[in-house]
C-alpha cells in the first residue's frame, strides 16, 4: 500500500527530508549540512554537488525508518535565487552562486537602466536588485565569458530534479523567483532572455508546479533508496511552498518564515505588482503570493552568536532578553545586516543599533534584533494591505518560530494575532502536500491542505503592544530613511577601501 510521501527541503544551511502521512504527521525524517563558501566579502557560493550529496543522504535516513514499498512520491522546496552553471553533461562547471551574493549590483544598474525598472517590475513582480538570479548571470556574462557562453543555468530543483530523474526540469514557482520569467504566463519571458543573452536552451524545461516532471531513475534509488519508478511532483521556492505547510490556500492571513531570511507572504488570487513587496508565483497555479523578504533573518541573530556570543545559544540569549522591558532598554536595531530588499530595495543599505549605553549587553542587542526583525514585519504588514487586504493572523513557523520570546515579540509589535504552525518543518510539509496530491492519496491541493495542517495555540497582542506602537511610529519607522543617504555614503567609503 503506497501510503507515505517525501517532503525535501533544500536550504541554504541544510537538507531535510521528512516521510509524512495523508495526515500530515512526519513518520521519519533526515538531515544533512551543507556548507556555504565565501570566497570574497560579499561573495556567497556553494558547491552543487554538495546540495545532491546532502539531499541523498538526507533521504537515505528518511527511507531507512519506513518500509519502502509505501512511498508513493516525492516533491522538492529549495533555496531560492541561488542557481550553478552546467556543462552539457550536467556537471557544475563552477560553484554555485547563491542568493545571498552580492557581486552584481553593478549589473542590477545597468540592466535596470537598459530593459527598464517599471517594466521588470511589471513582467517580473520584482524590481531589479542583487537578489534574483538574473543579475548575477549578467556578471557571468561580463566576468566570465567563456564559462557563460558554454553554461547552461540550472536552480537547485533543476539540478536535483536532473540527479532524480534524469531530466533537467524545474517548476514555475521554482524558476520565477530567478527574475527571468513572465509572471502572469508562468513561462520564460524572451524579452528578457534575449537582452540577458540567454535563451531557452540555456535554461531547464518548465512544468506547472504540482505536476509530475519524472520519476525516479535506477541510480538515483540506489543512491537514495527510494523505489525506482515513483512519481517526482514539482514543487517551488521555500517561500511559496511554506504558504502551503501552513495552511494558506487564500487572503487574510499571512505565513512568517523565520529561517536564514525572514519571509513573510499572503495568498493572492490576482498578480498585483508594488515596490512595498515582490509578487511570486503561488504553489498553486493560477495563485500569487505578495512577499516580503528580509534576507538578515535569524542569520543576524547567528552572527550575533558566532561573533559575540561566547559559546551562548539562541535560548541563553532568550533567557537574559526575556526579563528586558519593550524597546530593550533603549536600544535598537534596523536588521539591515544583509542590505534591504522590499519596500527600499536598497542594495547598499546596512544593519542600524542606536541607543547604546554602558548600561547595555548580549542580552539587550539579542533582544533589539528580535524586535527590530518584529517591526519590519510591522512595516512590510502595512504597506502590503492595501493591495492584499486586511492581514489579521500571523503563522509563523521556521526554526525561529521555536523561540516563546520572539512569537510573543512579533504579536505585540506588530498588533496581530500570532499562531505557531503545527510543525517548524511547514516548508517541508507543502513539498509533502504536493507529492500527495500528485500521488492520488488527495483529490486536490485545498483538500490537501485542509487534510495535512494544523495550528497550534495562538498569542494575542498584549498589553505591551500599545508600547510598541509608540516605538514603531516615533523611532523605528522614520529611522532608516533619515539615515540612508548617509549609508550610502558609507558603502561608497567601505568599497574605496577594498
Amino acid at each position: 500500500m503506497k501510503d507515505l510521501v517525501i517532503g525535501v527541503d533544500c536550504s541554504t544551511t541544510a537538507a531535510k527530508a521528512i516521510v509524512w502521512d495523508a495526515g500530515g504527521r512526519a513518520v521519519s525524517e533526515g538531515r544533512a549540512p551543507i556548507e556555504l563558501l565565501s570566497p570574497r566579502p560579499g561573495w556567497y557560493e556553494q558547491r552543487a554537488r554538495d546540495w545532491w550529496d546532502a539531499a541523498s543522504a538526507a533521504i537515505r535516513q528518511s527511507v531507512a525508518a519506513v518500509v519502502p514499498e509505501r512511498l508513493a512520491a516525492i516533491s522538492i522546496t529549495h533555496q531560492r535565487e541561488t542557481f550553478v552553471p552546467l556543462d552539457e553533461s550536467g556537471e557544475a562547471l563552477s560553484n554555485a552562486i547563491v542568493w545571498m551574493d552580492e557581486r552584481a549590483a553593478g549589473q542590477v544598474d545597468s540592466f535596470g537602466a537598459l530593459f527598464g525598472r517599471e517594466r521588470i517590475l511589471g513582467t517580473t513582480g520584482k524590481p531589479p536588485c542583487v537578489t534574483p538570479s538574473l543579475y548575477k548571470m549578467l556578471w557571468l556574462r561580463a566576468n566570465e565569458r567563456a564559462l557563460f557562453r558554454r553554461a547552461v543555468f540550472a536552480d537547485v530543483h533543476a539540478y536535483l530534479t536532473l540527479r532524480l530523474t534524469g531530466e533537467l526540469a524545474t517548476a514555475v514557482a521554482s524558476a520565477d523567483p530567478m527574475g527571468l520569467c513572465d509572471l502572469r504566463r508562468g513561462d520564460w519571458d524572451d524579452d528578457l532572455l534575449d537582452a540577458a543573452g540567454l535563451d531557452r536552451q540555456k535554461l531547464p524545461r518548465l512544468v506547472a508546479t504540482g505536476s509530475v516532471l519524472g520519476r525516479i531513475t535506477g541510480d538515483a534509488a540506489r543512491a537514495t533508496g527510494l523505489p525506482e519508478g515513483i512519481p517526482v511532483v514539482a514543487g517551488g521556492g521555500d517561500g511559496q511552498i511554506a504558504a502551503l505547510g501552513a495552511g494558506l490556500v487564500g487572503p487574510g492571513r499571512a505565513y512568517l518564515n523565520l529561517g536564514t531570511a525572514v519571509v513573510l507572504g499572503v495568498v493572492s488570487p490576482t498578480s498585483v505588482t508594488s515596490l512595498a513587496f515582490r509578487t511570486m508565483a503561488g504553489a498553486q497555479p493560477g495563485t500569487f503570493v505578495l512577499e516580503s523578504d528580509l534576507k538578515g533573518g535569524a542569520f543576524t541573530i547567528e552572527w550575533l552568536l558566532e561573533r559575540f556570543g561566547g559559546g551562548s545559544s539562541a535560548a541563553d540569549l532568550d533567557r537574559l532578553a526575556g526579563p528586558l522591558p519593550p524597546g530593550a532598554g533603549g536600544l535598537v536595531a534596523v536588521p539591515y545586516w544583509a542590505s534591504v530588499m522590499n519596500p527600499y530595495w536598497d542594495d547598499e543599505a546596512s544593519g542600524i543599533v542606536v541607543g547604546w549605553t554602558g548600561a547595555h549587553g548580549p542580552g539587550h542587542l539579542h533582544r533589539a534584533i528580535l524586535e527590530g526583525i518584529a517591526m519590519e514585519q510591522r512595516l512590510a504588514i502595512e504597506r502590503m494591505e492595501p493591495a492584499a487586504g486586511s492581514i489579521g493572523e500571523i503563522v509563523v513557523l521556521g526554526g525561529g518560530a521555536k523561540s516563546d520570546l520572539w512569537r510573543r515579540i512579533i504579536a505585540d509589535a506588530t498588533a496581530r494575532r500570532v499562531v505557531p504552525s503545527g510543525t517548524v518543518e511547514a516548508t517541508c510539509l507543502g513539498a509533502g502536500i504536493l507529492a500527495a496530491v500528485g500521488a492520488g492519496l488527495h483529490p486536490d491541493l485545498v483538500s490537501a491542505v485542509r487534510a495535512m495542517t494544523f495550528l497550534g495555540e495562538a498569542i494575542e497582542p498584549g498589553p505591551d503592544a500599545p508600547r510598541y506602537e509608540r516605538l514603531f511610529r516615533e523611532v523605528y519607522q522614520p529611522l532608516y530613511p533619515s539615515v540612508r543617504e548617509i549609508l550610502g555614503r558609507l558603502a561608497a567609503f567601505r568599497r574605496a577601501g577594498e
